[in-house]
């Protein structure tokens, strides 16, 4: 690969740069409806993820990139193309392979946290693991409770939690199998700017601390400034990307506006 967006070459469906890169896609489309009337909301989309970067994607409302991060998770199907996890081809799974490779690859942080009311935090954390049957691998449960400030909280219920904490243990939830990789849906989303700011730190040391990787799907330039990447889509294409991002530089890519000290592809 020449650069980090450009087309993915694998020999017999095999992800290339299996080592380095943590979801790779190539040349992913998806459409919806047929004929005359179907629209396309990928439209041939090429693009790797390193293995521990925090990358974030952006867009206006309806380029594609909420369709893209459902069918890089596997929970849409694509119309054409391949996406690779962890060097395994997904878009040819069916449903069972599918729930499995989620269940141990995969961790989710939505915006709407997606915690079960009637657990404890400690519960909800542990859960997926719970349902798998895989065993809690205590040191590092009790590492991730302590790096996200939860320690206190593990005997709370959801509502007994701020939304600043319940997007805490969701995190928490989504580290605890080291997957590999984190998908977080517009995390922030339903966060006041203190509490989306302490979870994306929270995020940005996972990465930074534990070489987790992240795609995050975003409209914020505050929370697209604390990622490594942003990856930036327009009518179901990629249109270029940012690296090492700040709030200026997001905002003018967004405009369409580039500027010149800022490493971008168009």
């Amino acid at each position: 690969m020449t650069d980090s967006h450009s087309g993915p070459t694998g020999a017999n469906g095999q992800a290339p740069g299996t080592a380095e890169h943590a979801v790779v896609a190539q040349d992913l489309r998806k459409s919806y409806g047929r004929g005359e009337s179907a629209v396309a909301a990928l439209d041939g989309v090429s693009v790797v993820f390193p293995r521990g970067q925090f990358a974030a994607v952006m867009g206006p409302s309806g380029s594609g990139k909420s369709t893209l991060m459902q069918c890089l998770a596997g929970l849409d199907t694509v119309t054409g193309g391949t996406v690779w996890i962890d060097g395994t081809p997904i878009t040819g799974l069916r449903d069972r392979g599918l729930t499995r490779l989620r269940r141990d690859k995969i961790g989710f942080v939505f915006q709407a946290y997606n915690l079960v009311p009637t657990l404890t935090a400690r519960q909800n954390i542990v859960l997926p693991l719970a349902l798998a049957r895989r065993r809690v691998d205590r040191a590092w449960f009790d590492e991730v409770v302590q790096t996200l400030g939860l320690t206190g909280r593990l005997k709370h219920r959801p509502h007994e939690l701020s939304g600043g904490q319940q997007q805490r243990v969701a995190v928490a939830r989504a580290l605890l199998g080291r997957p590999a990789v984190i998908f977080a849906d517009e995390p922030t989303g339903n966060l006041d700017s203190v509490a989306g700011a302490e979870v994306l730190a929270l995020l940005r040391t996972s990465v930074q601390q534990w070489g987790q990787t992240v795609i995050m799907v975003t409209h914020d330039a505050v929370a697209a400034s604390w990622s490594d990447r942003v990856v930036l889509l327009a009518d179901g294409h990629i249109s270029g990307e940012l690296q090492d991002p700040t709030v200026d530089s997001v905002l003018a890519a967004l405009h369409g506006a580039r500027p010149a000290h800022d490493r971008s592809m168009a």
